[in-house]
């Protein structure tokens, strides 16, 4: 096992038992970047108790922003927070391109815009290579090497394009000095979660297993997960920092089962079938906790969901927050 590089280990000690919210991109009903809303939300993000933000993800719907939306995310975030920075690096969607240049490319961006880290999309184009597990080793050799940032890999399950990444590969792909660990997001296969987090626990200790799992936040930090980049936090993020609170040395046993509770009850409203309208609904909370003002809150790249959708997430949002509160 090769040893973590400096740059590395120094992002584990800020993200080590934190919150990363994998932040939306607030857009208007006509596909235009909601500027203001932009650095409202970037502020309200950077006041809530986070180790680091992730930008240019799935949640933000990072593929599908053009090269000039990204940069200004990015630059917004940037301006918000001295929090580490990481940007999602996976190739435009609906590209045809190679994976590697196209990588790189948005690798440049994010180093150019003062991002601390990446966190590294399984390409797409790869899925059926029967020389996969090679060609992903030398996309992350190459990305540590271009840019001199470290590296989160990320398992993501297949309704988001991913696929998973046999032990032989995670374990080759963890001893990169440069891998600081890895975000596991299978959305919900309790057994993957449990072994990738086992692996990284038991073989790579100066490593972190992130967790990524909405629908399963509670079990996978008892499960021995060190952190969480998840989109459930880009919204209502009291609930993830009070769930992570309760875990990692909080009021115990009975805080954490109402935690983990109020997540659930959260996570079952957003992330639910069609899955890829979760952003949606998340953008909805948004709106809903004040942070995000409704005429920025469209995802214009995902699924119809049904109307009812947002007075539902609304209700759930004011419900969250009287319990919280003690009102009601």
């Amino acid at each position: 096992m090769t040893a973590i590089s400096p740059r590395a280990a120094r992002l584990v000690r800020a993200l080590d038992q934190a919150a990363i919210p994998a932040v939306l991109t607030p857009m208007t009903a006509d596909r235009r970047l909601a500027l203001a809303d932009l650095e409202g939300y970037a502020s309200a993000i950077a006041a809530q108790p986070i180790g680091g933000v992730a930008a240019w993800v799935h949640t933000g719907r990072g593929p599908y922003l053009s090269i000039a939306e990204r940069r200004r995310v990015l630059a917004t975030f940037r301006a918000a927070t001295a929090l580490p920075l990481i940007a999602g690096v996976a190739p435009p969607a609906g590209s045809q391109g190679d994976p590697v240049t196209e990588a790189l490319a948005v690798a440049d961006e994010a180093v150019a815009g003062g991002a601390d880290a990446l966190l590294v999309f399984p390409p797409r184009a790869y899925a059926g290579r029967p020389d996969r597990d090679k060609a992903l080793l030398r996309l992350h050799e190459r990305l540590a090497a271009r840019t001199g940032l470290p590296l989160i890999l990320f398992i993501l399950h297949a309704a988001a394009g991913g696929y998973a990444y046999p032990p032989a590969l995670l374990r080759d792909l963890l001893s990169l000095p440069d891998v600081a660990g890895v975000k596991i997001a299978t959305l919900d296969s309790a057994m993957t979660c449990q072994d990738v987090t086992t692996l990284v626990r038991m073989e790579f200790p100066g490593r972190l297993a992130i967790t990524g799992e909405d629908r399963m936040f509670g079990p996978s930090l008892m499960w021995g997960a060190q952190a969480a980049l998840v989109g459930v936090a880009a919204a209502c993020g009291h609930l993830t920092t009070d769930l992570l609170a309760s875990w990692f040395g909080g009021p115990g046993h009975d805080g954490f089962v109402a935690a983990s509770d109020r997540m659930d009850r959260f996570a079952e409203a957003t992330f639910i079938q069609p899955i890829e309208g979760y952003v949606q609904r998340m953008l909805w909370a948004a709106e809903a906790e004040g942070i995000i003002s409704a005429s920025a809150a469209h995802d214009p790249f995902g699924p119809n969901i049904p109307a009812g959708d947002r007075e539902r997430v609304h209700g759930l949002v004011r419900s969250l927050h009287a319990d919280s509160t003690g009102e009601g």
